[in-house]
């Protein structure tokens, strides 16, 4: 009886020995890398901390460098539904012309959706570039399909050319007040980092006599 004890505990720590000297070999061969950062990473969200893209500015700071000309080549491409010839007619979309300062959504004798007609206000420059931007953000429900501009450099070249094609063009309006200061506000800094004096130069140590 003593015999097979002893015979089964030495198998026993035999096996123990091969599962140790096992693991301590298998740690020498593999070196599980630690990540730099942990948690795991989700897709689309940015780092605190990191680089956006810059905020947009308000409408009026593009449309005062706005080109119509430029705004001429995207409208084009809305030419199959959208007219902006004087006494132009309806097309899958209304005619533009004079568009600037209309009611929202009324009149030239076209059915527009309820979602616009209902809007309320004018076309101003914020509501245009509002619509320009997303139809349906701007109009839940419009009949727009139109995906919008994203680009407020381009909505605001849309836009002049629209102003442009009028009986009575709009004045474009001036750039915010906060945005046109900055520059100064940068000239007059350098300004004043140019006039600064030099340091002197340090004093030379007279020869001993």
């Amino acid at each position: 009886m003593d015999d097979r004890f002893n015979t089964i505990a030495g198998w026993v720590l035999f096996a123990g020995i091969i599962a140790l000297g096992s693991s301590i070999v298998a740690s020498e061969l593999f070196h599980p890398e630690k990540p730099e950062k942990g948690g795991y990473p989700i897709a689309g969200v940015e780092e605190e901390g990191g680089g956006g893209a810059a905020a947009e500015q308000p409408i009026e700071f593009y449309l005062a460098k706005a080109d119509p000309a430029k705004g001429q080549q995207i409208f084009n491409k809305c030419a199959a539904c959208h007219n902006a010839d004087k006494g132009g007619a309806n097309q899958l979309g209304p005619n533009l012309w004079g568009v600037l300062g209309e009611p929202i959504g009324q009149g030239k004798g076209f059915a527009f959706s309820p979602a616009l007609s209902s809007k309320g206000g004018n076309w101003d420059w914020d509501n245009l570039s509002q619509w320009l931007s997303s139809p349906k953000a701007f109009a839940p429900g419009t009949k727009m399909t139109f995906a919008g501009l994203s680009n407020p450099e381009d909505r605001a070249s849309v836009m002049a050319f629209l102003n442009s094609h009028s009986d009575a063009p709009k004045p474009l309006p001036a750039a915010p007040a906060q945005a046109a200061a900055k520059p100064a506000e940068d000239a007059k800094a350098a300004e004043g980092n140019a006039a600064a004096p030099a340091a002197p130069a340090p004093e030379a140590k007279k020869p001993a006599a």
